[in-house]
């Protein structure tokens, strides 16, 4: 029996491959998420207008926006840190961007220079000009359950700064493990007190997978009610702030995970599979999801066989 319909955004694009030491060009990106949305991936954050400089895996994004396959019901997003790369996104012709702020201020001051607050007082600047050409945003709260400089960040300061945001005028908060050391138990404990102040409706879940915590944490997310999850096809990504931290959880594992607890995603495991094969391959190296191995282990057929998400 079906429980229901669980949203993914897929940040493989964006936060998966910036943070791949090897450079994957535009055409590349563009025929990732070109399987991404075969699959039935619906949400995609595709690109990050920040300076080439600082993150040369973005570079082209606004090229790669201005391309993107436009297909009723897909969205894609894209990070803008502040007006300069809104101008941009809003010239490619982007329909949704996101802001970002640590519930850390060590992580802050390192990661982009300034306090908390200071980082937020900018982002206003940027939401009310989204707004005014229509552009809906997303916020993003790092550090959300444990920091590589001060270690486990408290629940109330995780709740202020994602109230920060959703008062800004994020329509989606997205509580980030940055560095992967949450637990169900820690994850419980923080969404309990985020929910005090934003409805559990307008929160995204985003684990990291370094410990191997980040599908119980999920499972245990599901139980409060959070229906939408942030995931990176093939588990790419890292966190070049947290030594060791590996990529997102991998969609390919949070696919499975929900079509064996009954909930409706859209997305094709098989596809999205193939995706996952797809940009690992342009990497050079085995993905990091282990279905995705299991699947190419098996031939797909012992294990998917039981899909039953058949995406348009």
């Amino acid at each position: 029996m079906q429980k229901g319909y669980v949203k993914i955004v897929e940040v493989g694009p964006r936060d998966g491959l910036q943070n791949e030491a090897r450079y994957v060009d535009v055409e590349t990106r563009l025929a990732l998420i070109a399987r991404l949305v075969a699959a039935g991936v619906q949400h995609i954050e595709a690109a990050a207008f920040v300076s080439p400089k600082w993150v040369p895996q973005m570079a082209g994004s606004a090229e790669l926006m201005k391309r993107l396959p436009r297909r009723a019901g897909v969205h894609y997003s894209a990070l803008t840190p502040n007006l300069y790369g809104l101008e941009s996104a809003i010239e490619a012709g982007c329909e949704e961007v996101a802001v970002f702020a640590s519930a850390s201020e060590q992580f802050s001051r390192r990661n982009i220079n300034c306090t908390i607050r200071e980082s937020l007082e900018r982002f206003r600047s940027v939401v009310e000009a989204a707004f005014a050409h229509g552009i809906k945003v997303r916020g993003y709260v790092s550090c959300a359950l444990h920091c590589p400089y001060e270690g486990a960040v408290p629940t109330g300061k995780v709740a202020e700064v994602a109230m920060l945001l959703y008062e800004l005028g994020c329509y989606e908060v997205s509580l980030g493990d940055t560095v992967g050391r949450g637990t169900p138990d820690s994850t419980r404990t923080m969404l309990e007190m985020v929910a005090r102040r934003i409805p559990v409706q307008h929160l995204c879940c985003h684990f990291h997978d370094t410990y191997g915590m980040a599908i119980a944490n999920i499972a245990s997310s599901l139980e409060l009610g959070v229906r939408v999850f942030d995931s990176s096809v093939a588990g790419l990504g890292g966190c070049p702030y947290a030594a060791g931290a590996s990529g997102n959880v991998a969609t390919e594992e949070v696919l499975y995970l929900l079509q064996g607890m009954g909930y409706d995603t859209g997305i094709n495991l098989p596809q999205l599979v193939e995706a996952g094969r797809f940009i690992s391959q342009a990497l050079g190296r085995e993905s990091s999801s282990r279905v995705g191995r299991a699947y190419a282990a098996t031939g797909g057929g012992r294990l998917l066989a039981a899909s039953t998400c058949d995406a348009a």
